[in-house]
């Protein structure tokens, strides 16, 4: 059996997310993005920050923003910068 295993044993792709639109989201979509935090920008832009339990829960946050109908700039995950900087494990079975 081959596969990908993490040693740390977290789930793949949890923590904390910045997810940059262009323009400003009005603040009553706050409640509809999972308690994630809204802040414009003086760029023009909003910024939704905050946690995110999985890679399945990230992808129900950008159908959200594409609902919006404002053009998405960025999805960052800054809390990947502080994971080990190991790759992850391949298992080969005989």
């Amino acid at each position: 059996m081959t596969g990908r295993t993490r040693s740390d044993n977290s789930r793949p792709e949890a923590g904390r997310y910045e997810i940059r639109l262009q323009g400003h989201l009005d603040n009553r979509w706050a409640a509809w993005f999972d308690g994630l935090s809204l802040s414009h920008e003086s760029d023009g832009s909003t910024v939704l920050r905050g946690p995110v339990v999985d890679q399945a829960a990230l992808h129900g946050l950008l159908q959200r923003v594409r609902d919006t109908g404002l053009p998405l700039i960025s999805v960052t995950h800054p809390d990947a910068d502080q994971e080990p900087t190991n790759s992850p494990t391949h298992e080969q079975g005989d």
